[in-house]
């Protein structure tokens, strides 16, 4: 058996030395010029990523989705090869006898030869890319077989190492797809939310003030039409910019029910306003990725108007951060007396939370983006940010609960989320009342270390991440500009503040 297995192996070694040979005695004409630098183009991802942030740029809906996805994709398989794939089989690099000296890199790359990471990444981001945008992923796929061929043709691969590399980045971008819809299917779905007795049933809608941001990412698509129709008596205003906090502190003063149309910035700030004066809030959809309304169980406005038409609401619990110390140890312990209710506690509030909390990696990313977008567009923004976090920035030492720490990221969510790691997915449920509270500790670069907690499962402890679920929180000790982001909104942080939970702290209308 043993000696079977080495004939094989034999036979697919020198079938694979003698296709390598083959390619190296071919001559196409122009090839010299083209595939090696196309090569050289495709090191460390930057060809991939340059068409990304073109698509981000100058494409239409899909095509921005596709190129997130295919960038997705390439993360994905890049990690694969370089944590597993090139130290699972140590395969030399071929000899370069027979390739032209002009076809050769002027550096041979040091690293093991199976599989081929150009090819891995290339198919990776076309596969992400066409299975989301078909038409831009037929421009692609020749690319990344020309990329993927080029490293044959250079003398730098043997052709097995780059059909194992063209395959696991297919696999990657399929795995990437399932696992984008596997989120979809699952995060508008109800909870177990505590329904709400006190919401009112406004059949025409009498009594309901809808404010529209109109520079949400798609809001001029939420049908508001439909909200007019159903709810033909709700009063409807568009507004933009400074004067959507004051718009919405108005609304909810005068209605019985204060409605939003917005992402979940613009959520969020209707949140704050309706908890402050009482009122229920109706989420209209009409943002570009809506968390807080798929986690919720809301589709889309027909559900919000079938809901507001009934009286059909349900409690759900609120994050809030203040400023100032903890006049008390936090608990690890979900039974632990109830935190006050919002403005009950005497000191001023900072603000609340529908989605999440961070300091660390992500409010910096989100920083960069902010502040670039506007010169450079928001996908190349995301994307040179990115670049920076990972390369130039430091952990942030804090003391949490008393003990000081480095960390390259605090994440408190709004409730439990689904996923792994620092990186979660969704909510089962809005009504739990407790903070999941991440951490992922400083030392190293931030990508090796949010890797690996990426990699750590949810809720564990490990040397680089620890998950748990916490009624409060106290972090002091906070450095001058340190910012922080809540809602995917961007601020500086205090010097010290609490992070809390409010359970059945806010009334939101969803159907049954």
């Amino acid at each position: 058996m043993v000696d079977q297995e080495l004939t094989w192996q034999g036979a697919v070694a020198r079938g694979d030395r003698a296709l390598f040979d083959a390619v190296a005695r071919r001559h196409w004409p122009g090839a010299d010029r083209v595939l090696p630098r196309l090569g050289r183009a495709a090191n460390h991802g930057v060809l991939w990523a340059g068409a990304a942030s073109a698509l981000a740029v100058f494409g239409s809906a899909r095509a921005r989705r596709g190129a997130v996805r295919g960038m997705a994709s390439l993360a994905l398989a890049s990690a694969t090869i370089n944590t597993v794939g090139k130290w699972s089989v140590r395969r030399t690099r071929p000899l370069l006898e027979g390739v032209p000296a002009a076809r050769r890199p002027a550096r041979q790359p040091r690293t093991t030869s199976f599989p081929s990471g150009h090819s891995a990444s290339a198919f990776a981001f076309a596969s992400g890319l066409a299975l989301e945008s078909p038409g831009w992923g037929l421009v692609a796929l020749p690319v990344a077989a020309s990329v993927a061929f080029s490293r044959v043709y250079t003398g730098v691969h043997y052709p097995t190492d780059v059909m194992a590399g063209a395959a696991l980045g297919v696999a990657a971008g399929c795995t990437v797809r399932w696992l984008a819809r596997d989120i979809e299917r699952q995060r508008v779905s109800p909870g177990d939310e505590r329904p709400a007795a006190d919401a009112p049933a406004l059949a025409d809608g009498e009594g309901l003030t809808v404010i529209v941001n109109q520079g949400s990412g798609t809001a001029a698509e939420a049908g508001l039409d439909l909200v007019r129709e159903r709810l033909p008596k709700a009063e409807v205003i568009e507004c933009q910019g400074p004067d959507l906090p004051a718009e919405l502190a108005a609304a909810a003063a005068r209605s019985a029910v204060l409605g939003v149309c917005g992402g979940d910035g613009t959520v969020n700030a209707a949140a704050t306003a309706a908890l402050r004066a009482g009122v229920p809030l109706a989420v209209f959809p009409g943002g570009t990725l809506n968390h807080f309304a798929l986690d919720l169980g809301l589709a889309g406005t027909e559900d919000t108007c079938r809901a507001v038409a009934a009286g059909h609401a349900v409690k759900v619990g609120v994050g809030r951060f203040t400023p100032g110390p903890a006049r008390a140890e936090p608990s690890d312990d979900p039974s632990a007396a109830p935190v006050p209710a919002p403005g009950a506690s005497g000191r001023e509030e900072f603000g609340y939370f529908l989605n999440n909390f961070s300091i660390g990696a992500y409010p910096e990313l989100l920083g960069h983006r902010l502040r670039w977008g506007p010169r450079i567009g928001g996908g190349p923004a995301a994307l040179l940010a990115s670049w920076k976090v990972l390369r130039a920035e430091r952990p942030v030492r804090m003391r949490l609960a008393g003990r000081s720490r480095a960390v390259w990221l605090l994440f408190a969510g709004n409730g439990t989320y689904q996923g792994s790691g620092p990186t979660p997915r969704y909510r089962m449920s809005l009504g739990e009342g407790l903070l999941d509270v991440r951490l992922v500790f400083g030392g190293g670069r931030p990508g090796p270390r949010l890797l690996a907690a990426a990699l750590a499962g949810p809720l564990t402890r490990s040397p680089v991440h620890t998950a748990t679920r916490l009624r409060s929180l106290r972090v002091s000790q906070v450095p001058e500009g340190t910012p922080l982001a809540y809602d995917g909104e961007y601020a500086l942080a205090p010097g010290a503040f609490v992070l809390d939970e409010l359970p059945d702290a806010l009334t939101v209308y969803r159907p049954r």
